[in-house]
């Protein structure tokens, strides 16, 4: 049994994909990052990056209870674990490792920028918004690039890179498909798969959550997330 803690976030739903692509016998630990649950000492003592998501592999390499954090970390054991995924052909899995990696440093940190700034800080800044939102259009243009090229980001075969990058991508599917052809495609054949569609759904919002933004959002939730208590000593 695989214990994955997270909530309705993308980088929580993007391991839930890939947990139910490969068939795994896992369970949901909820964390309420707007409640503080990941400044818990409980939550801590499993990763003290205070961040979700985190796995505990009741079947790990050294036996029970492995923890693991940081999605590319999982996404890469979980393929290993299971032998699936991770193309073989070490072209291939050269490739599936680069566009992971580029989900990680580019479509996550960047779109996350530009979600804070257009919908979560307290004071506008014209200049961070339109910086991220320029970046998210940019990165975006390099996928759809790809994608007009290969089936999938690593190539002619699904995989890992296409599991992490998916659930950052619902707002542009939706409201820029037309700009980006060639991504709504891959967008489309990602939700045909009913791990996708299923993992897409992991977590349960707050009932303040709604889509394109919170109403409700507190300077709490603030000092939570980037304030006070998220910088406190620990």
């Amino acid at each position: 049994m695989i214990t994955l803690y997270g909530g309705p976030t993308p980088n929580a739903r993007k391991i839930a994909i890939a947990l139910l692509e490969m068939d795994l016998e896992w369970q949901l630990e909820p964390v309420d990052i707007l409640a503080g649950d990941q400044l818990t000492p409980a939550f801590l003592a499993l990763n003290p990056n205070n961040k979700t998501p985190v796995i505990v592999d009741d079947d790990g390499p050294a036996g029970p209870g492995f923890v693991l954090w940081e999605t590319g970390a999982i996404l890469l054991y979980l393929a290993e674990k299971t032998g699936r995924f991770l193309p073989a052909d070490p072209v291939k899995r050269a490739l599936c490792w680069q566009w992971l990696m580029f989900q990680l440093s580019g479509i996550g940190p960047m779109f996350g920028q530009a979600a804070h700034f257009t919908h979560y800080a307290k004071d506008r800044h014209d200049y961070a918004i339109d910086r991220y939102t320029r970046e998210v259009d940019r990165l975006m243009m390099v996928l759809d690039k790809r994608l007009g090229e290969t089936e999938w980001l690593a190539g002619d075969e699904y995989s890992i890179a296409d599991m992490a990058t998916l659930p950052y991508l619902r707002r542009q599917l939706i409201d820029n498909g037309a700009r980006f052809p060639n991504v709504a495609r891959w967008g489309a054949a990602m939700f045909e798969r009913p791990a996708v569609a299923e993992g897409m759904t992991v977590g349960v919002a707050r009932a303040e959550t709604i889509e394109g933004g919170l109403t409700g959002f507190t300077d709490e939730h603030r000092a939570i997330l980037w304030g006070d208590r998220q910088h406190a000593p620990r």
